[in-house]
């Protein structure tokens, strides 16, 4: 209910969100998670947020979400996980990893469970708001046909 205050609040101040333009963020911190929820916000995208993967997937099951950030540590079903399950169910969602544990075992599961892209914490939050941009221009291309 928080999130759904928070957009129609800069929708009246007179920001635009862009169309379509929604973001799953998964992560067990809510600090990272207010973070997020901030850049993107100012960034123009909709945030809906999930503290973890079972969350996410109930999320999913009445949001249509076509990109997403997902922290791979996670209680119960980790982030790898996760990326299978929904790379499944919606093959077009474009995801990217979010870790705090690098390594090269890590990037070769995150790429076998159909990761786009890998980003080691701490990371610049311009780099993840242009991920998002690029996300959803492929979106709108792939869209086009």
């Amino acid at each position: 209910m928080e999130l759904h205050r928070k957009i129609k609040d800069i929708k009246q101040k007179g920001k635009i969100i862009m169309e379509n333009n929604k973001i799953l963020v998964v992560d067990d911190d809510p600090t990272i998670i207010k973070l997020y929820e901030m850049t993107f916000l100012r960034a123009g995208f909709e945030v809906i947020s999930a503290q973890s993967a079972e969350e996410a997937l109930e999320l999913l099951q009445d949001e249509k979400i076509h990109v997403m950030f997902l922290d791979l540590k996670l209680p119960g079903m980790d982030g790898i996980e996760l990326c299978a399950r929904i790379k499944k169910d919606m093959p077009m969602t474009i995801t990217h990893a979010v870790t705090g544990y690098a390594s090269i075992f890590e990037l070769t599961d995150c790429k076998e469970a159909g990761f786009d892209d890998y980003f080691k914490k701490p990371v610049k939050i311009k780099t993840l708001v242009k991920a998002a941009q690029d996300a959803f221009e492929k979106i709108n291309r792939w869209k086009a046909g």
